[in-house]
Parts: structure tokens; C-alpha cells; sequence
């Protein structure tokens, strides 16, 4: 059986395994995990923001947004009454649990350290280069096949993405260090979704993200102290984006991306996550007055044409029975 249909959710008392059974059950559950990730992606859009709004460097963000999800995840974890959960594929992948927290913690470290060193609009594009990297390495290491229908929808999605970031990009030499380290980003953050992936086949989505978030927090830690870099806000004002980004970015949006990998193949979720960049321009737009040029908006509309033509043909594939 391929990766593509194989039901990863692990039973709890809040999350059930896919409904039904065969072509039926699978389709649901694909269509009940990319609502989540839209949901996800959505929540991440407003990552930019918070960073922006925080008088910290981008090192203590990066930290105060691992450890202040800990406290949600720990709840969750209490509310649902859960336990280890090994399911009938073996024990929990803890060398997939401890690449997730490391992969994201260089995925932090690097997305903010480029934003300092070159545009938004530079990062946001380069980082995008997500999907292309998932794609390809889903393929190459777990065999998720990629039909020429599918990946077409994911190049209108990707030229969305180009367009949403074009109108703001600036090429320039001293930016050249700030673009490479966006770009390395979109690796980091590809190896951890593949992580997540692997680790959701036999680890429930909360266990999944306490360990890797934790493993993370400690690393961005070790990081922020050798920098020397302030730790605390100076003010109680301070605190809120960067509560934000602990209970709603990270436990939210994050914990809805691993939920969702557990039910959708990695390249398709990747290129669901692009609904990021449309969150975080609309949010720039009417919070800070960033204006949307025409393109914009038609590369917003690309993005979600792509996402959704991408859904209907892996949700057809799954219901004619093709792997």
C-alpha cells in the first residue's frame, strides 16, 4: 500500500481515526484534513504580523512562541486523558519526533534571521519553495506519487505565490545573505513537515507536537542565550504577540498542520499551507495599511484556485480507487 493511503491517526478521545472504511472513509478523511490545514494555514498567517509587533529579537520570539504553546498542548493533553498510544505499525518514531523539533527550530532561526537581512516580500517568496521540496522528496523517500494533473494545479498554486510576493520584491546584493537564509528555510521547514509525517503514522497529533515543540523551545533557547539576546519583554503590553504566537500561531495553526498530515499526503498539504501568504498580505493590508497591488490579489486567486483544484483531484483519485 502507498503512503498516499495509509491512515495515519492514531485513536484518542478527541481524535478518532478517519469515518468509514475504503475509497469512502479515505476521501473523507482527506477532505476532513485539508479543512484543518486551511484552518492551519490561516492561523500561521498571522506569524508576520506578531513578529512585528513584538519589541524582541527574532531569537526570544522564536523561543517564547515554543514555550508559551507548551501550557496549550499540555491542556489538550489533559482534557483528552491520553497515554503513550502505540498503534499496530509499532512504537511511536521518536528519531522522526526529535528531527520535527530540530528541523523547526532551525526553520525558526532562519525565517526570522532573513526577515532581518532582506525584505518580507524576499523571504515570504523564497520560503515558498516549500511545496517544490516536499514534493520531490516525498516522492524520492515515501514514494508519493504525483499525477501531471496534480502537479499542475501546484505550479498555478506556486505562480500564486510568485505573484502575491512579486510586486514587493528587491533584488539587491547586500540583501543576498538575507535571501540565502530565506531560501534554506523553505528546507528546514520541508524536512520538518516530512518528520511530522512520519511520526503521525504511529504518534497521536498532541504527543507529536509536545516533544517536537519542546525539543525545539530548548534549542531556540540554547540559541538566544549564546547570542545574548533579551529574553524578556520590557513591558506587560510585550507579552501579547508574543502570547499570540504561542496559543494561536503554534498550538493552533502548528498543531493543525501535524493534524492534518495525519490524514493528507505531505506534497498536498505543503501546497495547502501556500493559503499562508494570502492570511498574512490581507492582515499586513488592514492592520498596517501594506496596500495589495492588482497582482496580488490575482495571485491570491491563483493560490486558491491551485489548492482546491490539487484536493479534487486527490479526493477523486481516492474514490476511483488510484493509487
Amino acid at each position: 500500500m502507498s503512503p498516499d493511503h495509509q491512515t495515519s491517526d492514531v485513536p484518542t478521545s478527541l481524535e478518532t481515526p478517519a469515518a468509514g472504511a475504503g475509497q469512502s472513509g479515505d476521501a473523507r478523511s482527506l477532505v476532513t484534513g485539508t479543512v484543518v490545514l486551511a484552518i492551519a494555514a490561516s492561523l500561521l498567517g498571522f506569524a508576520p504580523i506578531l513578529v512585528k509587533l513584538s519589541d524582541l529579537g527574532p531569537q526570544p520570539i522564536a523561543f517564547w512562541r515554543l514555550a508559551l504553546a507548551l501550557p496549550a498542548f499540555a491542556v489538550w493533553l489533559a482534557l483528552a486523558n491520553l497515554r503513550p498510544v502505540r498503534a499496530a505499525a509499532g512504537r511511536p518514531n521518536y528519531v522522526a519526533l526529535g528531527l520535527a523539533g530540530l528541523f523547526f527550530a532551525g526553520d525558526l532561526a532562519f525565517w526570522h534571521a532573513g526577515i532581518k537581512l532582506t525584505t518580507a516580500a524576499n523571504a515570504a517568496l523564497l520560503s515558498n519553495l516549500t511545496p517544490v521540496i516536499v514534493a520531490i522528496a516525498a516522492w524520492v523517500l515515501f514514494g508519493e506519487r504525483i499525477s501531471l494533473r496534480l502537479a499542475l494545479a501546484g505550479l498555478v498554486a506556486m505562480a500564486g505565490a510568485v505573484l502575491l510576493a512579486a510586486a514587493n520584491i528587491r533584488i539587491a546584493p547586500e540583501r543576498l545573505v538575507g535571501d540565502l537564509l530565506s531560501a534554506i528555510t523553505a528546507l528546514w521547514y520541508a524536512s520538518y513537515l516530512l518528520s511530522v509525517q512520519r511520526a503521525r503514522r504511529t504518534t497521536s497529533t498532541v504527543l507529536v507536537m509536545i516533544v517536537s515543540t519542546a525539543l525545539a523551545a530548548i534549542i531556540s533557547l540554547a540559541v538566544t542565550l549564546v547570542l545574548g539576546d533579551t529574553l524578556f519583554p520590557a513591558t506587560l503590553a510585550g507579552w501579547l504577540p508574543l502570547i499570540g504566537l504561542g496559543i494561536v500561531v503554534h498550538a493552533g495553526g502548528q498543531g493543525g498542520v501535524a493534524f492534518g498530515l495525519g490524514r493528507v499526503p505531505a506534497a498536498l498539504a505543503a501546497l495547502i499551507l501556500l493559503i499562508q501568504p494570502i492570511v498574512a498580505a490581507i492582515a499586513g493590508w488592514l492592520i498596517f495599511g501594506e496596500i495589495l497591488v492588482f497582482s496580488q490579489w490575482i495571485g491570491a486567486g491563483l493560490v486558491l484556485a491551485g489548492v482546491y483544484s490539487a484536493q479534487r483531484i486527490r479526493t477523486a483519485k481516492i474514490r476511483r480507487g488510484s493509487p
